[in-house]
């Protein structure tokens, strides 16, 4: 089948199909995301800075650019001037780094905080604990070019699809704790990015607004 049956395909088994739908094109050529492009999708995601870079300078100027990998505090200044929004979030400390490259190249840049939902040591991502003492620090309001829009997370890895939900669902109960919460300026909380090509039918029951698909979309990774 080819990229655009695919798509056709996956949006069909679509329980919300007003969720958001990224393309993870890493490891991918760049005339499969051109395929892609020309299928209708605008948001792609990767997971490392150089191919990132790369790519962008090849794809049109309207492709939208998810980082969806763990980002590396000294990589920011690569994908700052233009990137569309950064998934994985993971620390304060990364999360201060993408403030000053922003406001150095006189951006606002979209973020989701990564939280740590699943229970693989592994997977990266704040705790309750430090999300809290985040919110309640008064350096988090001095961040003027970042915009809080959500929440990341990823589910376990497995095939008990109770463990999945009951972690998706986990996340939905912060995200709406949050949004009930008087939150610093710089948060406006309206997307949660849970969900791939394993696990993004549950994620959408469980109210993800945001899935990273990429296997299913351009085969299986290189």
């Amino acid at each position: 089948m080819s990229i655009k049956e695919n798509l056709i395909e996956i949006k069909n088994t679509f329980v919300n199909p007003n969720c958001k739908l990224v393309a993870v094109s890493k490891t991918k050529p760049v005339d499969a995301l051109k395929e892609a492009y020309a299928a209708g999708i605008r948001d792609f995601g990767e997971n490392k800075v150089q191919e990132l870079v790369d790519k962008q300078t090849q794809m049109p100027q309207d492709t939208q650019w998810h980082m969806i990998g763990h980002l590396q505090r000294n990589k920011v200044k690569y994908i700052a001037p233009f990137i569309y929004l950064i998934h994985g979030v993971d620390s304060f400390k990364l999360l201060k780094e993408i403030n000053k490259e922003a406001k150095k190249a006189d951006r606002i840049i979209p973020c989701l905080l990564q939280m740590h939902i699943a229970k693989e040591e592994s997977k990266f991502g704040f705790d309750q604990v430090e999300l809290e003492e985040m919110l309640q620090s008064k350096e988090i309001k001095e961040l003027e070019h970042v915009k809080i829009v959500g929440l990341m997370g990823m589910a376990t890895f497995t095939d008990n699809e109770d463990v999945i939900r009951r972690e998706f669902k986990g996340l939905k109960a912060l995200f709406e704790e949050l949004k009930s919460n008087e939150l610093p300026q710089n948060f406006n909380l309206k997307e949660i990015s849970m969900g791939m090509s394993g696990d993004y039918l549950i994620a959408q029951e469980e109210g993800s607004t945001m899935v990273r698909i990429g296997s299913a979309i351009f085969g299986s990774r290189n």
